[in-house]
């Protein structure tokens, strides 16, 4: 009877194993004392029981074999996120690119065309040196942005239809277009696009992303992966945090246009009457 109840807890101990999945080592470990309390009830009469030490290395080998997969699935999604962050910066990389490239052509159209007009001072040689010097501003944005991978925009984004309305998401864009940034994350994988507070250019892009997730960090949604920059926070308490942490914000929009998702209830609420 000592081997076959022996046999039977350690069959019973290796499914638990084998079934563990991450997060759910309790799960398992209530499944294995449930065996272990079926043998003492069945072997009380020979005062049989699995002895409190094994027991304890059992269950222990469900909570290291629950931790391994919890840190094999965080390494994938940390594998996962830099993926995706490796794919965004060479984006930005080929916008700055391309953009450079269109300012360059644009800048020898107009030097050749104030090569054609000569030395005349007139009103549109003034207008092609005006837009000449736009131009060169411009390239020079560009090469600064190439070079400083610090600068970009710091974006405050909520989703009221997918998240509720007291949930936003923090991040920063080296974009070109920070838009194309924001439409990426309202795509297909939410119901409803996302709703843009602030668009906030810095040359510390990354340096103000950073503190605003520090003094939201209580708030924080996900405490393990902190790639997923989304917090229990209204855009009016972001607002007051930035402005402190960035000085005056040209533009911020506090309340949420959400569109499509006022207009889905509106349409539910007719269709319900």
């Amino acid at each position: 009877m000592s081997k076959l109840f022996l046999n039977a807890y350690n069959a019973e101990a290796e499914n638990c194993v084998k079934m563990t999945k991450a997060g759910n080592a309790k799960t398992a470990i209530e499944r294995l004392r449930r065996m272990s309390n079926r043998i003492e009830k069945n072997g009380d009469m020979i005062n049989l029981r699995i002895t409190p030490t094994y027991r304890r290395l059992r269950e222990q080998e469900i909570e290291l074999a629950s931790r391994h997969l919890e840190a094999v699935k965080q390494a994938k999604e940390a594998e996962r996120e830099e993926r995706a962050r490796l794919r965004e910066e060479k984006k930005a990389q080929q916008e700055l690119q391309k953009e450079r490239e269109r300012l360059e052509k644009e800048h020898q159209h107009y030097l050749n065309a104030l090569a054609m007009l000569g030395e005349a001072d007139s009103e549109e040689a003034a207008n092609i040196k005006r837009l000449l010097a736009e131009v060169e501003k411009g390239i020079k944005d560009v090469d600064y942005r190439q070079a400083n991978v610090r600068a970009g925009y710091v974006y405050v984004i909520s989703n009221i239809g997918a998240f509720g309305p007291n949930m936003i998401k923090i991040g920063m864009t080296r974009r070109l277009d920070p838009m194309d940034r924001v439409r990426e994350l309202g795509d297909a994988s939410v119901p409803f696009g996302f709703d843009v507070h602030a668009l906030f250019f810095s040359e510390d892009a990354v340096g103000v992303e950073a503190e605003l997730h520090r003094r939201f960090a209580s708030q924080r949604v996900n405490k393990v992966n902190l790639r997923r920059e989304y917090f229990y926070a209204t855009p009016t308490d972001v607002k007051r945090e930035l402005a402190d942490i960035a000085g005056a914000l040209l533009e911020f929009v506090a309340e949420p246009e959400a569109e499509q998702f006022r207009l889905s209830q509106a349409m539910a609420t007719s269709d319900a009457s």
